[in-house]
Parts: structure tokens; C-alpha cells; sequence
């Protein structure tokens, strides 16, 4: 939330790797192409023919799963000025939910991919997004190691996560 770098003040990158991969087990989505920044993810998930394939369900319940995980690491590791920004980040709706802490925005940006080209461009936007602006993590996109780029740019499995090359997808 606020572009605070969660995943990398908490370590909490396995988290995304978790949900993922749980996903995959379920039957309920897989992982096409992903980027794990410091302070957002960008997906690309095939939704597969399952009742719990809709993906507002999914996402939200992503986001309520890692949440919870990277509050409890914050308190672990004493982050007590990060946790008193997420908790003062709440909306007037936020608490009279319950909720306790705004680690996440509430939205996330969605697009239907149906071509080569349309998933192309938006896997070489991901893929850099490590390099890009402000950002400088790696000095090759593809080392970048919480990234799908060595999968497709190598031919480089993912230790943490199995990835469906999108060829076979559309």
C-alpha cells in the first residue's frame, strides 16, 4: 500500500509463490508469466474451468491470505513506524470491517489477453519492470529472481514456481 516495499521489508516474496502455487494445486488458475516487485505483483494466470475461477474471488483472496502473513512478519521483526502507516492508511469502510491494517489497494488492474502479440507486450513489460524507472534490481531483466524472464528468455525452470509457457495457453 502507498508503494511501501512490503515483500522486501517483511520478506515475504515466498508468500506470492505460496498463493500461487496453491492455486495451481487446486486447479484453479496457473501461472503463464509473473514479476514480484518489492511493493506490487504483476500476473499473467490462465483461469482454468473450476467454480472458484472467478477472478475478483481469486484475488481477493490472494491478497487477504498474504496480508495477514506480512502483518505477522512485520511484528516479528518489530516494524513498528510500518505497521502504525498501514494501520493509520484505513478508510472509515476499512475499519468498520475490521480490518486492522491497509496492506494492500483494494483494486487491481485486469486485461483479458487473447493474442500472442496483446500477451507478448505485456510479458516484456513485466519481464522489465525490474529494470525500468526507478527500479534498477538487476542489471539483466532476466536474473531478476522473483520474475518468469529466465523461463522464457533462458529456458530456465522457476525454483519456486512451475510456470505454463503461454504458447501453450492459446
Amino acid at each position: 500500500y502507498n508503494w511501501i516495499p512490503l515483500f522486501h521489508i517483511s520478506d515475504s516474496y515466498s508468500l506470492a509463490y505460496k498463493w500461487l502455487n496453491f492455486l495451481k494445486e487446486k486447479d484453479i488458475a496457473e501461472t503463464l508469466g509473473f514479476v514480484i516487485m518489492p511493493n506490487h505483483v504483476h500476473l499473467i494466470i490462465e483461469l482454468l474451468s473450476h467454480e472458484e475461477s472467478n477472478l475478483n474471488k481469486i484475488i481477493s483472496n490472494g491478497k487477504r491470505f498474504m496480508a495477514y502473513e506480512i502483518i505477522k512478519r512485520l511484528k516479528a521483526i518489530n516494524s513498528t513506524e510500518i505497521l502504525s502507516k498501514l494501520r493509520n492508511s484505513r478508510s472509515v469502510n476499512d475499519i468498520s470491517k475490521g480490518q486492522l491494517h491497509k496492506v494492500f489497494e483494494a483494486s487491481f488492474d485486469a486485461k483479458p489477453i487473447f493474442s500472442d502479440s496483446f500477451y507478448q507486450q505485456k510479458l516484456d513489460y513485466i519481464h522489465h519492470n525490474p529494470v525500468s524507472g526507478k527500479w534498477n534490481l538487476c542489471t539483466d531483466f532476466v536474473n531478476y529472481p522473483h520474475s518468469s524472464a529466465a523461463f522464457y528468455e533462458l529456458g530456465i525452470p522457476h525454483e519456486h514456481l512451475q510456470i505454463k509457457d503461454f504458447r501453450e495457453a492459446l
